[in-house]
């Protein structure tokens, strides 16, 4: 080993030992011709002195030294000079007086600094990410990352859970998101896919009998990028065979609750047990079925008041069969007209007209977009139902109930933010239950289902199908954290005439069934058992506990924003004798 002790490791208890060390150079310093040196590896920094009078050719051998130089170094282990103590560090109480230095790698400058966290262009972080990995916050978001992961595994197999691989090539089945796909040689003209997921294989597994499965899989999708998505991502993938709703819930919220406990012990959940809501209380009270609960601002319906108001754009939307719904921003009377129009364009960007509003100044002075158009009467009503107080601020979309809730349940949390009412130490965990089964596509004019094929109905809402399927629940549950949708699941259909009936519902033949899904339906007659599962995000639930802003900041080598790998640049062409082989021709046209 090219070292005795890690840099992290040495305490004052080490003091008069003979130590070698090895690691990058993080910082450097020279104070009256003696250079102190901090060594940084993956455990931690400690001090290295170097004494030109005690040892003179290691001395000399520091002075080209720069930092992010992989540097060897044997010295004795000190205690600190009095009152020069670093509190901040594990080894703060002492240093390294070096005897002997061996340099193991010179380095080249770095395109950004190591040892400061400085805001560094993320493609150009992206493109160093070898560099970037070095940074201590880095290193902590993977380390965090491994140490949830080993919980996860830990406990599910005290829970009699068995970890299973599935296949990364299996068949393509066009839904939700595309697949990637992945041509074969030997068989020419055909195509593997990457799983988006192992929905369909899990519950094959438990059609084989094997009752308690995981995972931790690797998923792919071929989506038009947004946010803080990726093309690849990993997720805990969950199955279990004989269980209800409420089983599932039970092990999953069991889990979390004791992993934040212990693994990020300065976090505080909100609420134990979680707080459970149906998917049309979270819709009415904050506007996203992914509800935030670390601050108030709900939104409130005001489509009864509204009706008769006097107020025309308001008595429109009704007419229209939408709704009119307010948030009170507590504080925020004094907004200047500017200032408002500036959440006005944010509301638009969620497809609302506008944005009505009653502000009250801090001197109680009122400002308003329409109550000229209101009695006194209903002007006080409406004070009253929003408990209206001096210095407060009410918003208002009218509009489609879906362009309402949309716009206001982001400007709540865009206020939230702005307001600083969101605790970065406070984890909301909550359960979001009895979301409709199926949506209805314009478009495509058909029924989409509101998670995937394979997913329950209720089991009152099952004679429904053919009646009345936009009035049906699913029995599928999503865990929210902090205003994410952290996981998704559901209870499965095992009986091959209710899938059978389901396929229908969403306008697949028998025959597109038969040749997408034949292997599931096939496999649901040899007696499968009632299952379901769940399966959390692992990126993203990192970045929550992490506190980190971006899933890029928890994966070791993501893309970028644009679903490409600058460090490796890729996507790239194949060569042509690759592509022969396949029996591929490419012909993109000319840009």
């Amino acid at each position: 080993m090219y070292k005795t002790h890690t840099c992290g490791q040495l305490t004052a208890a080490d003091a008069g030992q003979s130590v070698t060390l090895a690691g990058w150079v993080h910082r450097r310093r020279d104070h009256g011709g003696l250079t102190f040196i901090d060594l940084r590896d993956r455990f931690g920094l400690v001090q290295i002195v170097s004494d030109p009078e005690a040892a003179p050719e290691a001395h000399a051998a520091f002075e080209p030294v720069r930092n992010e130089w992989v540097l060897q170094v044997s010295g004795v282990v000190r205690p600190r000079p009095e009152g020069m103590a670093n509190p901040e560090l594990a080894s703060g109480e002492i240093e390294v007086v070096v005897s002997e230095v061996k340099v193991l790698n010179p380095a080249v400058t770095p395109p950004f600094l190591i040892n400061k966290d400085e805001d560094v262009d993320e493609n150009t972080r992206l493109k160093y990410r070898y560099l970037d990995l070095r940074r201590p916050r880095m290193q902590a978001n993977l380390e965090l990352r491994h140490k949830v992961v080993k919980f996860i595994r830990d406990y599910l197999d005290k829970e009699g859970f068995l970890e299973i691989e599935t296949p990364i090539l299996f068949k393509t089945t066009p839904e939700g998101a595309r697949d990637y796909l992945v041509p074969s040689r030997v068989h020419p003209g055909e195509f593997y896919a990457l799983p988006q997921s192992p929905q369909q294989l899990k519950q094959l597994l438990m059609v084989a009998g094997y009752e308690r499965y995981f995972q931790i899989a690797r998923c792919f999708r071929d989506e038009d990028l947004r946010g803080d998505r990726q093309p690849e991502f990993t997720q805990l993938d969950m199955e279990m065979s004989f269980v209800e709703r409420e089983d599932v819930m039970d092990l999953v919220e069991r889990m979390y609750t004791a992993m934040v406990k212990q693994l990020v012990p300065h976090k505080r959940l909100l609420a134990e047990p979680w707080p459970r809501l149906t998917y049309k209380e979270a819709m009415q009270r904050f506007g996203k079925d992914a509800p935030d609960l670390r601050f108030g601002m709900e939104l409130q319906d005001l489509t009864a008041w509204a009706a008769g108001s006097g107020f025309k754009v308001f008595e429109d939307a009704l007419a229209a069969g939408g709704h009119v719904r307010a948030i009170n921003a507590r504080g925020l009377g004094g907004y200047s007209r500017k200032e408002i129009d500036a959440l006005t364009e944010f509301a638009k960007q969620f497809k609302a007209k506008g944005l009505a509003y009653l502000a009250i100044t801090p001197e109680g002075e009122e400002r308003s977009s329409f109550s000229k158009f209101l009695s006194p009467e209903k002007l006080a009503e409406l004070k009253t139902a929003l408990d209206a107080q001096t210095g407060d601020l009410l918003l208002f979309v009218a509009d489609k109930p879906e362009v309402v809730f949309d716009a206001l349940g982001r400007l709540r949390e865009h206020l939230g933010e702005a307001l600083n009412l969101i605790d970065p130490d406070l984890l909301a965990f909550c359960w979001v239950i009895d979301f409709p089964f199926a949506f209805w596509d314009e478009e495509e004019q058909r029924w989409e289902p509101s998670q995937h094929l394979f997913t329950l109905p209720m089991p009152e809402d099952i004679d429904l199908i053919e009646s009345d399927p936009g009035s049906m629940r699913g029995t599928q549950y999503d865990m929210v954290l902090n205003g994410t949708e952290a996981a998704g699941g559901s209870i499965r259909i095992h009986d091959p005439a209710l899938q059978k009936r389901i396929f229908k519902l969403i306008g697949l033949s028998d025959e597109v069934a038969r040749e997408r899904f034949g292997h599931m339906l096939e496999a649901l007659e040899f007696g499968a058992p009632p299952h379901g599962g769940i399966a959390p995000g692992i990126d993203r639930l990192v970045m929550l506990l992490a506190g980190a802003e971006s899933i890029r900041e928890v994966i070791a080598f993501p893309k970028n924003q644009a679903a490409r790998d600058v460090m490796a640049d890729a996507p790239s062409p194949a060569e042509g004798h690759q592509l022969k082989e396949l029996h591929i021709k490419v012909d993109i046209g000319k840009k």
